[in-house]
């Protein structure tokens, strides 16, 4: 499979842009150079911005769930949730408080409770109901467990939080 390398030039910027086919991760190099001015022709400068982006979309070719959950996570959930013998859902949601300024909400609930305007994930056959205002904070965040005797317990993996305090429960976020 060929690479191509789309470029684009003007006298103001430079683009390059460089793609493998054999990762999901692109690059992309931005030059900006400034134009000589009459007084001094041999003076340029230049600013180079290199990023890099990694995409999110699983190798079947469907779009990432707004939530998911690690193995251990859920594993986990589906214990607790054959412990109480009922058709259960967990009701994810943020609310004000903790450390940081919001912290995370996780509950079981009944399936019929769900309410229209909620968004409902299925996660390998688990359902993760969210409401809309919860899932701005949490678009993206991936749900771990561990049964570590320190630090054990549910974490939040949250690329929306700009800050989280030291338990992990609490997370600052700007919007």
């Amino acid at each position: 499979m060929a690479l191509s390398s789309p470029t684009t030039s003007s006298p103001l910027f430079h683009i390059n842009s460089r793609s493998s086919y054999t990762s999901t991760r692109n690059t992309t190099f931005v030059t900006f150079r400034s134009l000589p001015t009459n007084r001094n022709h041999r003076r340029r400068r230049s600013i180079s911005i290199r990023s890099a982006s990694v995409t999110e979309a699983p190798a079947s070719g469907r779009i990432a769930p707004a939530i998911s959950l690690t193995d251990n996570a859920l594993k986990h959930l589906n214990k607790m949730r054959s412990e109480r013998n009922e058709d259960l859902c967990l009701r994810i949601g943020v609310k004000q408080g903790g450390c940081s300024g919001m912290s995370y909400t996780m509950e079981f609930e009944n399936k019929e409770n769900s309410r229209p305007d909620d968004s409902v994930i299925e996660y390998n056959g688990f359902t993760i109901v969210c409401d809309p205002k919860s899932l701005l904070f949490v678009y993206g965040m991936q749900l771990d467990f561990s049964d570590a005797l320190i630090g054990g317990g549910f974490s939040f993996k949250n690329p929306n939080a700009t800050q989280t305090c030291g338990c992990g429960k609490s997370f600052a976020a700007e919007m």
